[in-house]
């Protein structure tokens, strides 16, 4: 397959080219405000606007005549080598725009389910529904093989000091404090050590537990229950979880209620997604 002719934004915008067309006749510039015609062709300050968004973060940050120079020539030279091919578009092109068409349309798509989707009331709901999580107040010893984790526990069974013990043997950097990991929360700990923790009684001592960190003997020192954060420091999380749960309702929702055909006993080899001779 051709290599599809791709353009570096990088070499186009590292030369001032262009300089910024006037709108015509003193009007305010719009996005139909045309910046340049190429064989009749217009390019529009939309189409430049456009194209800046598309940019990666780092050409962002580029002064704002360099991005105008380097856009408007990048756009002048798409423009005059598009006007260049004769015949009918490959597939892989033709496949490509009508990807990128849906990409976009199905963008906007979520961008117009968004509008008013959640609103400072739900806000507010989600606020108020909101119940104080458990934190935990625990300590433990880290020690490499579970042969080793077995006998520390056997002797802190056996009278021990648990802080005494996790200063001696603990490989952990809370070793030196006896063991101790202070207050946490669920979601905090890998998940072995979470288990195990929330199973524990005040003051009881769990069995050995393996987490990609070693073999742990963990004591659960105390428990309270955290507080509510005030809302202002909560709110934009709220608001993110709301419209994403908007969202993938609106998935959910538009996905099943499509009438979606999938050939029956078609089974086709995934390797074929490679192939890109298919699009020749």
């Amino acid at each position: 397959m051709r290599k599809q002719l791709k353009f570096l934004a990088g070499a186009v915008l590292s030369a001032g080219l262009a300089s910024p067309v006037p709108a015509q006749d003193g009007a305010q510039p719009d996005a139909a405000t045309v910046v340049a015609t190429v064989n009749g062709t217009e390019i529009t300050l939309g189409h430049m606007i456009a194209a800046l968004a598309s940019l990666p973060d780092q050409y962002q940050q580029l002064p704002d005549q360099t991005l105008y120079d380097g856009i408007l020539e990048q756009l002048i030279q798409q423009s005059a080598l598009s006007q260049s091919f004769t015949g009918v578009l490959p597939p892989r092109v033709v496949l490509q725009l009508e990807n990128e068409e849906r990409s976009l349309r199905a963008g906007e798509a979520i961008e117009q389910a968004l509008e008013g989707a959640v609103s400072d009331a739900d806000i507010q709901a989600a606020y108020d529904a909101m119940d104080p999580q458990e934190e935990y107040n625990a300590s433990h010893i880290l020690v490499e093989t579970e042969e080793e984790a077995i006998a520390v526990k056997e002797t802190i069974d056996g009278g021990a000091d648990f802080a005494e013990i996790a200063r001696e043997k603990s490989t952990g950097p809370s070793g030196p404090s006896g063991g101790e990991l202070g207050w946490f929360g669920t979601g905090m700990m890998v998940a072995p050590f979470e288990a195990a923790t929330i199973a524990l009684e005040v003051g009881e001592i769990s069995d050995p537990v393996q987490t990609q960190f070693g073999w742990h003997i963990i004591k659960l020192n105390e428990t309270r229950m955290a507080e509510i954060p005030q809302f202002d420091a909560v709110r934009d999380e709220l608001t993110t979880t709301l419209q994403r749960d908007a969202i993938e309702k609106m998935i959910k929702s538009s996905t099943e209620s499509a009438d979606v055909v999938l050939p029956e006993g078609q089974n086709l080899d995934a390797a074929l997604l490679r192939q890109l001779d298919l699009l020749d």
